[in-house]
């Protein structure tokens, strides 16, 4: 049986997102470019975003607007600091019906939350998703973002800051439930309001925990608004 002529061994290199490949014995280079190694886009079959996570994530949205808005209201019963929030941008129109909007949203947050916390570490998405985190990884991307030039070509992989800030809100979240469940109840929940430092240490967590919340959503909104694709795939999954 006659056999065709043997190939000429080759050697493989990376360069970028392309295949280099090398032939030894004459040297000829060959690029083969859109080598699909997960890290290009993906392809519009595959979902960015299972059910679970877009609905968890639309329900804590509303969710917490509306905590926030209540939460001015109440805030401006008892000041911290030597300012108000406008009445335009507060939720309950007074006291009073700011404490039942903002119960009635605490709940549904609380219930919310524990579902896509649960979720997320029983599928690990968690951990694939937001782990690890490195400080070099988060400075390199950082940088990059603060210069415009931070890729978004992938969006089913996190960047570090990324990471870094859904981890930080999710902390976020959980500190300020405990903190306003100190103050609402502050006698039969002594120890964790002893834990914040008392009733009026655990207002100023509550507020602070709220400030970084709010510093969160306006980044969120603003990264989703540049690269809309990253809205689209929270609605439709891809």
């Amino acid at each position: 049986m006659r056999r065709g002529p043997l190939l000429p061994p080759a050697c493989l290199s990376r360069e970028s997102d392309n295949l280099v490949l090398i032939n030894s014995v004459n040297g000829t280079v060959m690029t083969v470019t859109a080598l699909d190694t997960g890290d290009a886009a993906p392809k519009s079959g595959i979902v960015i975003h299972p059910r679970w996570v877009r609905i968890t994530h639309w329900v804590n949205a509303v969710a917490m607007i509306v905590m926030i808005g209540s939460g001015w209201q109440i805030y401006n019963a008892s000041p911290l600091f030597s300012f108000s929030f406008p009445r335009t941008i507060t939720i309950g129109g007074w006291l009073a019906g700011a404490l039942l909007w903002h119960f009635a949203a605490m709940w549904v947050l609380v219930i919310n939350g524990i579902v896509y916390v649960a979720l997320g570490i029983a599928s690990g998405r968690f951990r694939r998703k937001l782990l690890p985190i490195r400080p070099r990884e988060v400075i390199a991307d950082l940088t990059a973002a603060l210069r415009g030039k931070l890729a978004h070509d992938d969006r089913s992989v996190y960047n570090a800051v990324q990471k870094l800030l859904y981890l930080g809100v999710i902390l976020a979240g959980v500190v300020i439930v405990l903190s306003g469940l100190s103050i609402w109840k502050p006698v039969q929940l002594q120890c964790l309001t002893a834990l914040f430092g008392g009733y009026d240490a655990a207002r100023f967590v509550h507020f602070f925990a709220m400030a970084a919340i709010v510093g969160f959503l306006l980044v969120h909104v603003a990264l989703a608004l540049l690269v809309p694709k990253s809205l689209r795939a929270m609605i439709v999954g891809r």
